[in-house]
């Protein structure tokens, strides 16, 4: 529905869709078409997650393994509505925890932008700084090395597996979850374009569209 995604953005997503609907397998009945796989629409009903939805990812965030690392995933992913190759490639020197901001660059050729840091981002952001007080990315994998887009892709679906969603999702989820929830909060479509990074405002006003209460409160009038 949502589609901002760089064509290797695409194949990874498609691709840990699948590995999420592998691991749900036992839980739901897949739909089956002659000759190949259904359409995304058939598994999902829609792109994005809802406010709600992020909360149960960060609260099964923080009962993993590493719980800071994963609900500061979740968390930035959503908050500044990053694409994965944005997220995974966030250094600590785009963060000033004394001014609590931080430098967004947005690939695709995006509008980068500074962005505020809410307090519950730089509590996580100052404990994962002293597990890590000398790395250069924010987010390291279990052997320390730079997260891969691959690795981030699958603790999002693992994730949501986790938290028993009733979907399986894909981290680019994250970022039309912001879009969405903004748009539905009354944020202008000028003011969501500079904070999504879109060149085109016509990106845009797709998640306006998404959270318009006008259609939605209708039968209300």
């Amino acid at each position: 529905m949502i589609c901002d995604l760089s064509p290797s953005e695409r194949v990874r997503q498609r691709a840990w869709s699948r590995r999420g609907r592998q691991l749900r397998a036992s839980q739901s009945e897949k739909p089956t078409v002659r000759g190949g796989r259904a359409k995304n629409a058939d598994y999902r009903q829609r792109e994005y997650l809802t406010e709600g939805e992020i909360d149960s990812l960060l609260v099964t965030a923080g009962t993993r393994r590493n719980p800071t690392r994963d609900r500061l995933l979740v968390l930035m992913a959503f908050r500044h509505a990053l694409r994965v190759s944005e997220l995974v490639d966030i250094r600590w020197q785009q963060i000033d925890l004394d001014t609590a901001t931080i430098h967004i660059r947005r690939a695709k050729n995006g509008t980068p932008g500074i962005h505020g840091l809410q307090g519950d981002e730089l509590r996580l952001l100052r404990a994962h700084r002293r597990e890590h007080p000398h790395a250069d990315f924010v987010f390291l994998s279990e052997r320390k090395a730079l997260l891969s887009i691959d690795g981030a892709q699958r603790r999002v679906a693992q994730l949501g597996v986790a938290a028993e969603l009733p979907f399986p999702i894909h981290a680019h989820m994250l970022r039309h979850a912001a879009g969405c929830a903004l748009a539905s909060r009354g944020i202008d479509t000028r003011t969501l374009q500079a904070f999504m990074g879109h060149r085109s405002i016509a990106n845009t006003v797709v998640y306006t569209a998404v959270a318009d209460k006008r259609i939605r409160n209708i039968w209300g009038k």
